[in-house]
């Protein structure tokens, strides 16, 4: 009897088994089918036709009720597979437009589409497209920042208004290339105007071809050298680096001529190999999240300019700011989404091939003031070794909190927030100013400042370099460019200790 009733209770729990699977089964058929994702598309700004493709279970339909430029081929459908095309003139209107519809199905799926179409300013210049070309382009973002030494910038010079002369400087030769090179220096950055003084015509931001071949022609003088080159658009009148807090039309003229000047640059120099980096801007002004997202959308601008002219172009390593070129924005504002992909930075069809580029003066105090400041007072005086013990200058001693603790955990975090996940960083920008001119008559004092500044080259490089981050040097006198031979060997030897060679 009781194995009779044993026998039951496991038929008994094996029926109970079936109909919970069948139930479970029952209630894990598909709901109701959209596969449209609420999304954000683009048409180009000279006009055009893009596709909206979705499947759904259901009838579908439209509500085109003031969509007015956007033309829709079709507002309503069956069941099964769509597809509409969305089509729109050239925008002609000076500003961005946007229209916003929803994608409804019977069976209560709903979803957001939203179009928008950037107003055509200028002329497309991308009248040359050539197919991708990955010869000579094989390193990583990675493996090419990691090829960088040291590098300089030729600076004061191709950024100044009007021509390479207009701060006073000489004119660069190949004999002042030669000479980086065999300093031990590897890399260049080239800080050009475009904008300032260089367009043929003003209306269509079209540069003018002269200056454009004098640009060729310091490339190909570092690329004779096989230096690498970093080429950017400096703050060439601020019509950028001004303009992240600008909107609506402003912040649309920005972006148009962002478009129209590297769809030039990335033309001209398309046919050079990965030797040759670009660079969006310089220092712009972003400092907060929605002049930020402002400045992401110039640097996606710039990417999308590079990659359309194709060639090399299509695999060209290409760097972008962060905000304000600061490392605590970078690590407050672009913190990583997961590897390789950023909350803020732009999208890039070629993958592992975007740098990020911060600049370095900290304290401001030591590495920027010649003089006192409403905000502060010139320091002499930079690292916990050399402070000056002199009552009369003890309040030009740099602080602590300033000194190579400072140092050690920015460069760390940026090792840890972008190196690490990926994104190579380069330090575009650092120097230190020179402060013994104002201790004349104390030479011990004097000497001290002047180690400062040789222990701050050399401590700031070997941090950038232990975290991955390639140093470029902003002026200093270590080549003196009036005679093409080394300015100042002490402190070059000091960045190049720093930089372990």
């Amino acid at each position: 009897m009781i194995t009779k009733i044993k026998t039951g209770y496991k038929i008994l729990g094996a029926f109970m088994v079936i109909l919970i699977a069948a139930s479970c089964k029952k209630n894990q058929t598909s709901g109701p089918v959209l596969t449209l994702d609420n999304i954000t598309d683009t048409i180009p700004e000279g006009g055009g036709t893009v596709t909206l493709a979705f499947a759904t279970d259901g009838a579908w339909s439209i509500d085109t009720t003031g969509i007015g430029w956007l033309h829709l081929n079709q507002i309503s459908g069956g069941s099964g597979d769509a597809a509409i095309n969305l089509t729109a003139a050239k925008n002609s209107s000076g500003i961005s437009r946007s229209v916003l519809f929803a994608v409804n199905s019977s069976n209560g799926q709903r979803r957001r589409v939203t179009v928008i179409q950037r107003p055509k300013i200028y002329p497309s210049y991308n009248t040359s497209p050539k197919a991708p070309d990955a010869a000579g382009m094989g390193s990583t973002a990675v493996q090419l920042a990691a090829n960088i030494k040291l590098g300089w910038n030729i600076y004061n010079t191709m950024e100044a208004p009007g021509g390479e002369t207009g701060w006073g400087q000489p004119v660069i030769t190949q004999q002042l290339i030669d000479l980086v090179k065999s300093s031990g220096v590897n890399a260049i950055r080239i800080p050009c105007s475009w904008n300032a003084g260089h367009l043929s015509n003003q209306a269509t931001a079209q540069i003018d071809a002269a200056w454009l071949a004098r640009v060729k022609q310091v490339v190909q003088y570092c690329i004779n050298d096989n230096m690498y080159v970093m080429l950017n658009i400096h703050w060439d009148g601020g019509w950028l680096e001004n303009n992240c807090t600008a909107t609506g039309a402003k912040q649309d003229s920005v972006d148009a001529k962002q478009k129209a000047l590297w769809e030039q640059i990335a033309t001209t120099l398309r046919d050079y190999d990965e030797h040759l980096m670009f660079a969006s801007a310089n220092e712009p002004n972003a400092s907060d999240e929605a002049t930020t997202n402002t400045l992401m959308r110039y640097h996606q601008t710039f990417i999308n300019a590079v990659r359309s002219t194709g060639g090399k172009n299509s695999y060209r390593t290409l760097i972008v700011q962060s905000p304000s070129t600061s490392i605590d924005l970078a690590n407050q504002y672009l913190k990583p989404a997961n590897v390789y992909k950023y909350a803020n930075l732009p999208t890039d069809p070629t993958p592992n091939k975007m740098i990020l580029e911060i600049h370095y003066y900290a304290p401001a105090n030591f590495a920027i003031l010649g003089a006192d400041a409403s905000w502060g007072k010139e320091w002499y005086f930079w690292g916990a070794a050399f402070h000056t013990k002199n009552p009369l200058f003890l309040d030009r001693n740099s602080t602590a909190a300033t000194e190579e603790g400072y140092v050690n955990s920015e460069f760390h975090s940026l090792k840890v927030n972008f190196v690490d996940k990926g994104i190579p960083v380069i330090m575009g920008e650092y120097d230190a100013g020179d402060h013994a001119d104002k201790l004349k008559g104390y030479p011990a004092d004097s000497l001290l400042s002047v180690n400062s500044k040789m222990h701050f080259y050399r401590y700031v490089t070997q941090q950038a370099k232990a975290n991955g981050v390639a140093p470029f040097l902003w002026a200093s006198d270590i080549f003196n460019r009036k005679t093409n031979t080394i300015g100042n060997q002490r402190a070059l030897d000091s960045l190049k200790k720093g930089a372990g060679f």
